[in-house]
C-alpha cells in the first residue's frame, strides 16, 4: 500500500520533512503558499548537531560548496570592544562532535534541501498552494487549499511562527511578541575595509542589547544581525520590515568604535536597495507535552512547533533534527500505524525542543544584561572561555 505524506510549508523544515520522508517510502505531497517558491532571510548558523544530519542525508558537498566554516567564535562588550570570551570552532569542533560548525544564508541551505527533496521521485511540490483547514478523519486526513482538496495518511504542519496547522491542532492563539527586535544586513565583505572583514563568529554584547556577525556564502558575504528591545511594527506578522537605519544608529551611540564602523559600512557593502531589514522577534512557550506536537495523523515540525528565540542560534537546527526523527519513525509507519509513529516522533522531540527553547530566552537575558548581573557574566567568560561558552549537551546529540 502507498504511503502518502502531506506537508504544508515549504521553507527549511519543510523541505528537510520531505527528503526524510521520501527516502523513508513514503509518497510526499508539499504546499507551499508562496507562487515563487524560495526560501528569503539572511544567514544561519548550524552546529555540529545539524551538519551532522545534513552529511548522513548526503549533503556534505552541496553544503561545503556554499556554506562558511568559521575559525572561532569571539564574544566582546560592545561598549569596550575589550574580548570577554573565545572558543576554537573549525578543527576543534571536528575533532569533539564529528562534524563542523557551519555558518549559511538561509537561501543557499533551503536550496540543498529542496534540491536534494525534489530530486527523490516520491516527492512533489506545489507553489501557491497554501493549506486553508484540514481534517483528521480518523482513517486519514482531509485537507483544503483554495482550489484543490488533499487526502492522506499523515498531515505535518511545517508552516512556520504563524502556523495554520498548529491552530487546527492546538486552538492556542497567536504567538508572544518578545520585545526584542533584530535588525538584519548582509554585506559584501570584499567592499569592507580589510580591518572589519572576518572569518569567524563575533557576538557583541551591551546593556539592553547584542550584535552578532559572521561570514556566509564561501566566507564572501557577512552576515550582521543586532538585536535591540523596543516596541514590534504595527504589524508583527513578517520577518522583513524595512528598517530606519538612523533609529538603529541612535540605538547603538553607546557601542565601541569597531561595532559602530561596520554600521556605518554597510551602505557600501550591501547591492540591496535597502540596507536593513528588521525582524519583530516572536515566540512560544517551551514546548510541555508531546501532545503539543502530534495528535492523531497531523505532527507539528520546526516553528510550527517550537518557534524559539535566536539566541542559541537552533532555530533551523531543530528543524533539521525534528525532520530527521520524523524519517526514522515514519520508516516503521504503514498508512494505518502513522498515528502511533507520530506520537513516537512527538515523544522523541519535545523535551529537547523545550530545553532549547528555554535555553534561548536565558541567553537573551545573559546577553542583554546590565548593572551587577553584566559585570559578573563578563568576569564568568573572561574566566571559563571556551568551557562557557561550549554545548556538548547541543552539539554531541
Amino acid at each position: 500500500m502507498s504511503k502518502k505524506l502531506l506537508i504544508a510549508g515549504g521553507g527549511i523544515g519543510g523541505m528537510a520533512a520531505a527528503l526524510a520522508a521520501a527516502r523513508a517510502g513514503w509518497q510526499v505531497q508539499v504546499l507551499e503558499r508562496a507562487s515563487a517558491f524560495s526560501e528569503v532571510g539572511a544567514g544561519v548558523q548550524i552546529g555540529p548537531n545539524v551538519t551532522r544530519v545534513l552529511h548522513a542525508w548526503g549533503l556534505q558537498e552541496a553544503l561545503r560548496a556554499v556554506a562558511a566554516f568559521p575559525d572561532a567564535l569571539l564574544v566582546r562588550d560592545a561598549a569596550s570592544g575589550a574580548e570577554l570570551g573565545y572558543m576554537q570552532l573549525g578543527e576543534r569542533a571536528q575533532r569533539l562532535y564529528g562534524a563542523p560548525y557551519a555558518t549559511i544564508h538561509r537561501a543557499d541551505l533551503h536550496q540543498a534541501l529542496a534540491a536534494a527533496a525534489q530530486a527523490e521521485s516520491q516527492v512533489q511540490v506545489h507553489a501557491g498552494q497554501a493549506l486553508a483547514r484540514y481534517e483528521d478523519q480518523g482513517a486519514a486526513v482531509q485537507a483544503f487549499s483554495v482550489s484543490q482538496t488533499w487526502q492522506a495518511d499523515a498531515l505535518i504542519g511545517a508552516d512556520g511562527l504563524w502556523s495554520e496547522v498548529r491552530q487546527g491542532l492546538l486552538k492556542d492563539g497567536a504567538p508572544r511578541v518578545s520585545g526584542h527586535l533584530a535588525w538584519r544586513a548582509m554585506l559584501r565583505q570584499a567592499d569592507l575595509p580589510a580591518a572589519l572583514r572576518s572569518q569567524c563568529v563575533t557576538v557583541w554584547l551591551g546593556p539592553r542589547m547584542h550584535a552578532v556577525q559572521y561570514p556566509v556564502r564561501r566566507g564572501e558575504w557577512l552576515n550582521l544581525i543586532v538585536v535591540t528591545e523596543g516596541a514590534p511594527p504595527e504589524n508583527p506578522h513578517g520577518w522583513d520590515h524595512q528598517a530606519n537605519a538612523y533609529e538603529l544608529m541612535a540605538r547603538m551611540g553607546g557601542a565601541c568604535a569597531p561595532l559602530r564602523d561596520l554600521l556605518h559600512a554597510a551602505p557600501q557593502a550591501t547591492v540591496n536597495a535597502c540596507v536593513w531589514r528588521l525582524w519583530p522577534l516572536c515566540d512560544r512557550a517551551p514546548v510541555r507535552a508531546a501532545g503539543e506536537m502530534a495528535r492523531g495523523r497531523v505532527a507539528l515540525l520546526g516553528d510550527a512547533a517550537h518557534p524559539m528565540r535566536p539566541y542559541l542560534a537552533q532555530g533551523a537546527g531543530m528543524a533539521v533534527e525534528d525532520a530527521d526523527m520524523l524519517g526514522r519513525c515514519l520508516q516503521q509507519a504503514d498508512a494505518g500505524t502513522a498515528p502511533q509513529q507520530l506520537a513516537r516522533y512527538a515523544q522523541a522531540r519535545w523535551a529537547r525542543c523545550a530545553r532549547v527553547q528555554a535555553r534561548a530566552v536565558r541567553n537573551g537575558e545573559i546577553f542583554h544584561a546590565s548593572g551587577l548581573v553584566r559585570l559578573a557574566r563578563s568576569a564568568a567568560m573572561r574566566l571559563l572561555g571556551a568551557r562557557l561558552l561550549d554545548a556538548p549537551w547541543l552539539y554531541a546529540y
